[in-house]
């Protein structure tokens, strides 16, 4: 069969598909990614096939003018509590902040020319990133059946939870639907009548395990895949192919923030401040420039160049991170508890939440991380074995979930179903 793989041109929202797109790859079906010109060159480099289509996106651009006003964030919190709001509220967040300023400016540059790759490639089936609007469009112009596969927690189908619940109390809400409405002029242009399966897709493919989701999801089913840790070309380095003298703590902030704001929510320096009397190793993996830039570091520290978590996490007594989902994700695969020191950006504020309710970890706030706040979180994972029976425990949960190669069997049962 054919498999499209619809995203826009975000790097952390495309990978964490990679996995699923090589098993159904390996299974013997054809599969394409299409997204903007300016992932190409990343979709190349995983050996899987990339479809530029339409023009890059304006999202990064639009952020930059945002802080250059003096704008702390988007002025709708997608990760707050989606219960807490009211019908204005919400209402609002959709009409002023989610659609016109995040989902229309990076799906309606490629929307045309994804339609029309759809039509002519014919694919069987289109799995989708879930702000990729745009691939809902196009596998509905087609006719094929379609799947959102989150990269993260599931923060729009939560939020579309909500807002489904209170149009159920008043019907006439339905009329001021922002989604609906942008969506379904696209939709009405290309033949398509609107339904809740261009917000929501047909179903949902699911890495996150059941105890760390974040409240309900709208009812509509949701295929368990399990999480496999892939961020491109890794080599393992000698020294990790030795057991450690001393407890190893990863230290590591994604690539996000440096990205964006050009630093990160907390300054590195200040968290080698608070580990230089830890009786830890750290290892701190940081591209050349950054690392030229630091200076000297204290003695407990191993400052590299990339190193893939999937093989440091294991040998890790401890993670301190910046929240991202592929790196707390990894990191509970292998039972590792995690400081969380997170800034406002997408879940992971929630992310930090969630570990604390678990107990697999603890979280601060960029204005909450000193240096003696840092050291006393960290004391606590290393020094309280709860900490890591809980992370322990979600690991085991997470591996328990079908592998990607399960889903790519259940997906060509699916699409044979939809055909007949």
């Amino acid at each position: 069969m054919r498999i499209l793989i619809a995203t826009f041109a975000e790097r952390t929202h495309f990978i964490g598909m990679v996995p699923l797109a090589w098993a159904l790859r390996a299974a013997g079906h054809e599969v394409r990614v299409a997204s903007q010109p300016a992932l190409t060159g990343v979709v190349a480099e995983t050996g899987l096939t990339a479809v530029p289509v339409g023009r890059d996106h304006l999202l990064t651009a639009i952020l930059g003018s945002a802080r250059r006003l003096g704008a702390a964030g988007p002025a709708f919190d997608l990760a707050a509590d989606p219960e807490e709001l009211d019908w204005d509220r919400l209402r609002k967040g959709y009409a002023e902040t989610l659609v016109p300023l995040w989902w229309k400016p990076i799906n309606e540059p490629m929307i045309a020319e994804l339609t029309e790759f759809c039509q002519w490639w014919r694919p069987d089936l289109v799995l989708w990133e879930p702000l990729t609007y745009a691939g809902a469009l196009a596998a509905e112009a087609c006719g094929a059946l379609h799947a959102r596969v989150p990269f993260a927690l599931d923060l729009t189908a939560r939020l579309r939870a909500r807002w489904l619940r209170l149009v159920a109390e008043d019907p006439s809400r339905s009329a001021e639907d922002p989604l609906a409405r942008w969506l379904g002029a696209r939709a009405a242009a290309r033949g398509v009548e609107f339904s809740e399966a261009l917000t929501l897709g047909r179903f949902t493919i699911d890495a996150m395990p059941p105890s760390v989701r974040p409240g309900s999801y709208p009812e509509q089913e949701r295929l368990a895949m399990r999480f496999v840790d892939y961020n491109g070309r890794a080599v393992l380095p000698g020294w990790l192919r030795r057991e450690p003298e001393r407890p190893r703590v990863c230290l590591t902030l994604g690539t996000t923030a440096s990205e964006r704001t050009g630093g990160y929510a907390v300054p590195i320096p200040r968290l080698l401040e608070a580990l230089a009397e830890v009786d830890v190793e750290v290892v701190l993996p940081l591209p050349e420039p950054e690392r030229a830039a630091l200076g000297a570091v204290p003695g407990n520290v191993r400052m590299t160049g990339f190193v893939p978590l999937h093989a440091l996490a294991p040998t890790c007594a401890a993670l301190i991170n910046h929240g991202g989902a592929s790196t707390v994700c990894t990191g509970l695969l292998y039972g590792v508890p995690q400081l969380l020191v997170t800034d406002h950006y997408f879940d992971e504020p929630l992310w930090g939440e969630r570990l604390t309710g678990l107990g697999a970890g603890l979280a601060l706030r960029p204005d909450e991380a000193t240096p003696q706040a840092v050291r006393d979180g960290l004391g606590r994972l290393l020094g309280e074995p709860g900490f890591r029976d809980a992370a322990a425990r979600i690991g085991a949960e997470m591996r328990a979930m079908p592998a990607p190669t399960e889903v790519a069997a259940e997906l060509a049962r699916r699409v044979a179903e939809h055909r007949s």
